[in-house]
């Protein structure tokens, strides 16, 4: 096996990651709740810790306590949200604060909690394996049948909430809280503009900065979430430069007319 070789699996957990974070992303930017990924994220992210630190029940796998705590964190957001609607961001980055100090306690007994938050936070695709690979995978082609089939249906909140929630629980012990807010906010903010075509183009984007991101970490032995992260945002940022280039001559002849 090649080095090339070991980033074949990373790269198809990013491609799992970015068919569905996507479109909800596009509805994270439509409902003004950018801080939702972080909080429900860093909501699974304790549930893994939970689970994996205080050895609450080993058999339990890190994405289904992080998928329960997850759910747990979409039903407040969702309360608040429609509870305090001109207040939800800042109750949602509430709610992020409150997850990530309740991991920091939850881990202080653990000789390696301060490994295992970091882990958490900044990920190591690089090292996933391809069984690791499956719940997500099964959670994605679900998705993105009924996305296809019915794309209206992330408009009601039940299903938003409770998608987003799975989803997200499924993608943090595998890429960590950084790189799933970033696969969820860089391809939707640049690229996902509701014309034809939005998805597969910011999909398309978001695995060339995957690719850079994971070759950049295996040239010079840097952690790979980070990586990702930095090549992520600059994939996107030439994406959206070069779409905007793309539309601006097809603007200049409308106006002529």
């Amino acid at each position: 096996m090649t080095d090339l070789d070991l980033l074949l699996t990373p790269l198809a957990a990013g491609a799992l990651a970015l068919l569905t974070h996507v479109p909800l992303g596009e509805q994270v930017l439509r409902r003004r709740i950018v801080f939702i990924d972080l909080a429900i994220a860093q909501w699974a992210a304790l549930g893994a810790l939970l689970a994996a630190s205080l050895a609450v029940d080993t058999a339990i796998p890190l994405w289904l306590s992080g998928g329960v705590m997850a759910l747990c964190g979409a039903v407040l957001v969702a309360w608040l949200a429609r509870a305090w609607p001109s207040r939800r961001e800042a109750l949602i980055g509430l709610v992020y604060i409150g997850a990530a100090v309740l991991a920091l306690l939850a881990t202080r007994a653990d000789p390696r909690g301060a490994q295992r938050v970091a882990a958490m936070l900044s990920g190591d695709v690089l090292w996933v394996g391809a069984v690791d690979l499956v719940p997500l995978a099964a959670a994605t082609t679900g998705f993105v049948a009924l996305h296809v089939a019915r794309p209206q249906l992330w408009l009601r909140d039940a299903v938003f909430y409770a998608a987003f929630a799975i989803l997200v629980s499924l993608s943090v012990p595998l890429l960590g809280v950084y790189l799933v807010f970033a696969t969820l906010i860089a391809p939707a903010l640049a690229l996902a503009d509701g014309r034809h075509g939005g998805w597969t183009r910011a999909v398309g984007w978001g695995l060339a900065g995957y690719a850079a991101g994971l070759l950049a970490s295996l040239r010079w032995d840097l952690p790979s979430g980070p990586c990702i992260v930095l090549a992520l945002m600059a994939a996107c940022a030439c994406g959206a430069a070069i779409d905007r280039a793309a539309r601006r001559p097809a603007r200049q002849r409308v106006g002529r007319r």
